[in-house]
Parts: structure tokens; C-alpha cells; sequence
């Protein structure tokens, strides 16, 4: 059995890809709600909410920016966020702390995911939520975390990482996500920082001479017995697309379902953008996965 793989050609290539820079000049929409799942500055998420009484279909979105707190956030993922809102979904969308935020890294920067998708819980009945088939969505970085919330249930009870009972989460699309952290530290760009960015993220200096990768990488925690969309773009230079082919293929010998959509013509903030030849179609994938 191999991933279905749907190369979705260029309708209008682009001159460059847009830059995170470009996309947080436009004018963004506010949330309706912020609400903290913990004390840190960083552990709140928005909420957006649709129109209506609900129950409303819900969708996690966790963003990129390498694990670091350098880096721009939550409001990475406003422009879709406020798209997704419109079409009625309530929207989800989670910071954490980072790498370079005091308890960032390993384990907070995995626990404040974990106790971020968790929080819907106690959402879910005052805001009308739907979780029936809850659907989380990650960039990037957050598109790593997006896929290794899918494998929680299967960190070992020894892990600091073990959660006794993880939210289900019926899917999970992965836009450019870095989905096997030894592959990307040993073969992948220096975009993100290189090896040390991986090292500070899996707490590699304070587990030395343990398993590194198996309560934090994706690939390593398969199969999530969920269904899996597995996106990269053809002029990705942050997280080339063989990264995803690989995972995706991986996942599929694991015995999970898979789709894989590789975007000809567009770079890594395409696919968060809604403005974007990408973004319709990656739409259509969650809606076929949420509705």
C-alpha cells in the first residue's frame, strides 16, 4: 500500500513566495475569545467562534516558527483562522511555550499542546462545541506537534510526555510539517537553526543516553490509527518536500491512512495563507475530514 500522492499544479506561479513578514503585514481579525489553559504568558488559546448556536464543528490549529520564541506565533495562523470561522467552524487556535521561553522545549513545549487541545474539554459545553470529529491542524512546527498529538495515546506510561486520557482527535493535516526530527537534524536546511534547534526541542542535553525521538518524533510514534493529510510545497526551503513524502510513506507502511498533497508553484506560507492558490484546496481536505 503506498500514501495517495496528488501533485496540484501551479494555476498562477509565483514570482516568489510570500514571506511570514508579508503575511503579518495584512490587516488581521480579532478572536472572540482568549482563554488560558495555564499560568504562563504563552499557554492561552483563541477562540473563534462561527455564527449560530452550534454545535459547531471544531478545529485545533497549532502554529509554526521552529519551536522558537524568536519567531512569530499564534497570530501566524490568524489569516486562516478568521477564513475557517466564516465557513463555520469554531477554531481553536493554541500558543505554547518555546524554545527560549522559561520551561520551553522538553517536556512544556509538548505538555502545553497536550493540556492546550485537553482545555476543549471543559470549552465544549459553554461554547457549543462539536469534538465528534475533532480535527487538528499544524504549520510547520506546529504541524509536527499537530501529528504528534495524533500519537499521544501511544507514549510509553514511563515518558514524561504520557497523558492518562488524551482528547480523541479524529484527523490531522500536516502543512509542511517536520515529522521525523532525526531526519530533519541530521539532512534537513538550516532554516530553523539547525541540530541545536532539535537538541534544545527533545531536551537532548538533560536525557542524554535515552531514546530522544520516541515520545517526541511523529514518525516514531506510528501508526495514530487516524486519518492523515500530509501537505508540502514544491518551493518549500524550510521544510523541503521530500520530508513529507518520506513521513507519508512511513505512516502508510505503518497501516495509517494517508493523502499527500504536494503543491507545485507555491513555499511554506502559502500554505497558511488564505489569499493563496493552496489554501481552497487544503480547505477542501478538512472539510471532507470535520463536516
Amino acid at each position: 500500500m503506498s500514501a495517495l500522492c496528488v501533485i496540484v499544479p501551479a494555476a498562477n506561479p509565483l514570482a516568489a513566495p510570500v514571506s511570514f513578514r508579508e503575511l503579518l503585514a495584512r490587516e488581521r481579525a480579532a478572536p472572540d475569545k482568549i482563554v488560558a489553559y495555564g499560568s504562563s504568558p504563552h499557554q492561552f488559546g483563541e477562540l473563534w467562534l462561527p455564527q449560530g448556536k452550534g454545535p459547531h464543528p471544531t478545529l485545533v490549529l497549532i502554529h509554526g516558527g521552529c519551536w522558537l520564541a524568536a519567531l512569530p506565533g499564534q497570530e501566524l495562523m490568524a489569516y486562516v483562522a478568521q477564513d475557517l470561522r466564516g465557513r463555520g467552524y469554531a477554531v481553536w487556535n493554541i500558543d505554547y511555550r518555546r524554545i527560549g521561553d522559561e520551561g520551553g522545549g522538553y517536556p512544556g513545549t509538548f505538555l502545553d499542546t497536550a493540556a492546550a487541545i485537553d482545555r476543549l474539554n471543559g470549552l465544549a459545553p459553554v461554547h457549543s462545541l462539536d469534538l465528534r470529529k475533532l480535527v487538528v491542524i499544524g504549520h510547520s512546527a506546529g504541524g509536527h506537534l499537530a501529528a504528534w498529538a495524533a500519537g499521544r495515546p501511544r507514549i510509553a506510561k514511563s515518558s514524561a510526555l504520557h497523558s492518562l486520557s488524551p482528547l480523541p482527535i479524529n484527523a490531522v493535516v500536516s502543512l509542511s510539517g517536520i515529522n521525523d526530527l532525526e531526519s530533519y537534524r541530521d539532512t534537513g536546511p538550516s532554516a530553523c537553526g539547525g541540530p541545536p534547534t532539535i537538541d534544545a526541542l527533545v531536551g537532548a542535553k538533560e536525557r542524554a543516553g535515552t531514546d530522544l525521538y520516541a515520545d517526541t518524533s511523529p514518525i516514531r510514534m506510528l501508526p495514530f490509527k487516524v486519518s492523515q493529510v500530509v501537505v508540502s510545497a514544491e518551493l518549500d526551503r524550510i521544510v523541503p518536500p521530500q520530508f513529507a513524502a518520506a513521513y507519508a510513506k512511513a505512516a502508510v507502511a505503518k497501516g495509517d491512512e494517508v493523502k499527500e498533497l504536494k503543491f507545485a508553484g507555491a513555499g511554506h506560507f502559502e500554505l497558511i495563507d488564505p489569499a493563496s492558490d493552496a489554501w481552497p484546496k487544503i480547505r477542501t481536505e478538512i472539510d471532507a475530514l470535520a463536516k
